[in-house]
C-alpha cells in the first residue's frame, strides 16, 4: 500500500444506489426520477444516494455534447435538482452530468448538498474504444473529489477511471482511484454507464477486484439500466468490500433501489441476486432493448413479417415478451414457393401468444413487376434477381403498413445472415429496428429453445426443419452457406476476436470456408451500411464496433 494514508474508520452510514433508466435528453424527466429515488433513499434512513454516470442527461449523448445549448440546460436543470433536493433535506446525492468550464467540457459527476452543487469531480479517463468515443467529446480531469458523510470520507470516480489500466496499461494501478485514496478516501463511488455484452459481469467483477486491491478501498458500483438504440445496458450494480467480496448485488435489467450500511468502511453484507444462466441474460437484454427502443422513441406498436422460419420467431416472442400481444401485428406473406408447413408454423405461434395475424399472398403483386419487367428482362434465365424481388416485395408490403398505421418494422435478420450479406436490400432488410442482429444463427437456435422452456411458444417443428428463405423451390441455407456449426465460428474469430484468417485455418477450418466468409464479409459491407441498428449483445456487434470501408482493396493473406 505504500504512502497511503491511514484510513479512520468511523460510526455507520447508509448509502442507497439509484440503478435508474434515463432518456437522453430528457433532462427533466431523468432529473424527476433521481429526486424521486433520493425520496426513496431518505424515507429508508439513507444519507447518500448514489446515481449512474450522466444520469441527468442520459448515457451516451453523442453529438448532442458539441452544442453549448446542451450544457447551458443541463446546467439549469443540475441546479434546479439540487434546490429541489434541498428542500427534500436529510440527503446528499451524487449526480453524474455534462460540464462545461472555462471553455472546457467534461464527463463530470457532482455533490448535491443542502439546495447547491457542494463539489463536482471530472471524469480523468476517457473510452475511446468499442462503443465509446469520449475523447471526441471530453477533456480530461486531473482533481480527486473526497467528501464526508458521517463521518466515512466517499471519492468519486466514473466508469472509465477503473478500467483505464485494464484497457491501456495491464499490470499498472489506475491513477484515479489511487488518487482518490491519496487525498483521503475510505471507500470509492464509481458512476457507470458500462453497455451490456454477454458474460460482461464477471469482467468488472474482475477489473474492480483489481482496483480494491491496489487502494485497499471498498468500492460501490453503480450502473445505468435500460435500452439506448444500439446499446442495452444491464445495471447488475455491485458493492465490494475491501477484500474483494461481494457484498451486495443489484438486479440485471430492472431498475432498482438498494440499500447499503457502512461500519466506517466495511460495508454490511446485503442482497445478492443471483446471477442469470447466459441466455436468460441475452434474452432479457433484448426484451429490454426492444421495450425501451420503442417505448422511449414513442411508438404506438411494431410491424412483424412472419416466414414460418427460426428468426422471426424469435422477433416475434421477444417482441411480445417485451411489449405485450395487444402492440404487434403479425404479418404472413405467402408466395409460390412458401411451404404448407411455413404458413400453418406461424398460425400455431401466433394463436399460442395472442396477437393479431394477416396473411397477404405476394404473387399478384411479384407477377406485377415481372410483367412490368418482361421486355427488359426478355431471354434471360431467372436468378437471384427474381428471388430479390420477392424479398422488395414483402418489404414493400410491411413498409406500407408501417407508414399508414404508425408502427415501426421489426427486422429478423440474424449476424449471421447481415455478416456475409444473406439477406435483400429493401426487402427482408427493410425496416426500423434489427432485433436479433447481433445473434450469429447458433444462438437464434439456442435462444428459442430457452424461451420454450418456460413456455412451449415456438413450434417445435420450426426447429427442427432446414432453415430456407424460400424464394425457389426445395431451396435451404445450405445450398448458399456452409453449414452454421462452419460459418458461424469463422464469423465470430474473424469479425469478433480479429483473428486472422490465416490463424483460423490453423484452427481446422478449410481454407477455402475462410477464404470465401472473409471476401463475403467485406464484400457485403455496404449493405450493412444500409441496415436498421440492432441491439449489441456482443463484445463486437455490426455498426459503433465495427468500422470498416466499404471502398478497400486490402485482403488479408490467408497463409
Amino acid at each position: 500500500m505504500g504512502n497511503l494514508p491511514k484510513r479512520n474508520p468511523a460510526r455507520s452510514v447508509t448509502i442507497a444506489i439509484a440503478q435508474i433508466n434515463c432518456v437522453v435528453g430528457d433532462l427533466a424527466g431523468n432529473a424527476a426520477k433521481i429526486l424521486e429515488y433520493a425520496g426513496r433513499a431518505k424515507a429508508a434512513q439513507a444519507a447518500l444516494l448514489l446515481t449512474p454516470e450522466l444520469g441527468l442527461c442520459g448515457y451516451p449523448p453523442e453529438d448532442l455534447l458539441l452544442r453549448d445549448g446542451f450544457y447551458r440546460d443541463c446546467e439549469a436543470e443540475l441546479g434546479a435538482l439540487a434546490s429541489r433536493l434541498g428542500r427534500l433535506g436529510g440527503i446528499d446525492v451524487v449526480v453524474g452530468h455534462p460540464h462545461q468550464e472555462a471553455g472546457r467540457r467534461y464527463n463530470a459527476a457532482s455533490l448535491l448538498r443542502g439546495g447547491r452543487i457542494a463539489a463536482t469531480y471530472c471524469k480523468h479517463a476517457l473510452p475511446n474504444y468499442t462503443v465509446f468515443d469520449e475523447q471526441r467529446y471530453f477533456a480530461s480531469g486531473d482533481t480527486p473529489c473526497v467528501f464526508d458523510v458521517g463521518g466515512t470520507r466517499f471519492g468519486i470516480n466514473i466508469c472509465e477511471d477503473t478500467w483505464a489500466a485494464a484497457v491501456d496499461s495491464e499490470g499498472e494501478a489506475a491513477a484515479a482511484p489511487l488518487a482518490a485514496r491519496q487525498a483521503g478516501a475510505d471507500v470509492l463511488l464509481v458512476l457507470n454507464a458500462s453497455p451490456y455484452h454477454m458474460r460482461k459481469q464477471g469482467t468488472r467483477y474482475d477489473v474492480m477486484r483489481e482496483r480494491v486491491a491496489e487502494t485497499g478501498m471498498p468500492l460501490v458500483y453503480a450502473n445505468m439500466v435500460g435500452g439506448q438504440d444500439e446499446l442495452v445496458f444491464d445495471g447488475a450494480s455491485f458493492v465490494l468490500s475491501a477484500e474483494g467480496s461481494v457484498a451486495c448485488q443489484m438486479p440485471s435489467f430492472e431498475e432498482a433501489l438498494e440499500l447499503v450500511c457502512f461500519e466506517g468502511d466495511a460495508p454490511r453484507p446485503g442482497r445478492i441476486t443471483p446471477e442469470l444462466p447466459v441466455e436468460a441474460e441475452i434474452y432479457q437484454a433484448l426484451c429490454l432493448g426492444v421495450q425501451d427502443y420503442i417505448g422511449k422513441n414513442r411508438f404506438p406498436g411494431v410491424l412483424l413479417g412472419l416466414s414460418g422460419g427460426v428468426d422471426s420467431a424469435l422477433t416475434l416472442a421477444i417482441a411480445c415478451d417485451a411489449l405485450g400481444a395487444d402492440k404487434i401485428l403479425t404479418v404472413m406473406m405467402p408466395s409460390q414457393y412458401t411451404a404448407a408447413i411455413s404458413i400453418e408454423d406461424s398460425r400455431e405461434m401466433v394463436r399460442k401468444l395472442g396477437v393479431r395475424y394477416e396473411e397477404i399472398p405476394i404473387k399478384p403483386v411479384f407477377d406485377a413487376f415481372l410483367q412490368s419487367l418482361s421486355a427488359d428482362f426478355a431471354g434471360l434465365p431467372p436468378d437471384a434477381t427474381e428471388e430479390n424481388l420477392q424479398a422488395r416485395t414483402r418489404g414493400t408490403i410491411m413498409m406500407a403498413l408501417s407508414n399508414k398505421f404508425g408502427s415501426i418494422v421489426l427486422t429478423t435478420g440474424n449476424k449471421s445472415e447481415m455478416a456475409v450479406g444473406y439477406a435483400t436490400l429493401y426487402g427482408d432488410m427493410a425496416g426500423g429496428f434489427a432485433v436479433v442482429k447481433d445473434l450469429t444463427k447458433l444462438w437464434v437456435y439456442r435462444l428459442c429453445r430457452y424461451r420454450n422452456s418456460i413456455s412451449a411458444v415456438i413450434p417445435e417443428r420450426i426447429l427442427t426443419r432446414a432453415p430456407s428463405a424460400e424464394l425457389r423451390p426445395n431451396q435451404t441455407d445450405q445450398d448458399s452457406l456452409p453449414p452454421y456449426e462452419v460459418l458461424d465460428p469463422i464469423i465470430v474469430d474473424y469479425m469478433e476476436n480479429d483473428m486472422s484468417p490465416a490463424d483460423i485455418i490453423d484452427k481446422g477450418f478449410r481454407a477455402e470456408d475462410v477464404q470465401r466468409i472473409v471476401e463475403l464479409i467485406h464484400r457485403n459491407e455496404y449493405k450493412r451500411r444500409q441496415a436498421p441498428i440492432g441491439i449489441r449483445i456482443t463484445q463486437r456487434g455490426f455498426g459503433k464496433d465495427w468500422r470498416y470501408p466499404i471502398t478497400s482493396r486490402y485482403r488479408e493473406p490467408y497463409e
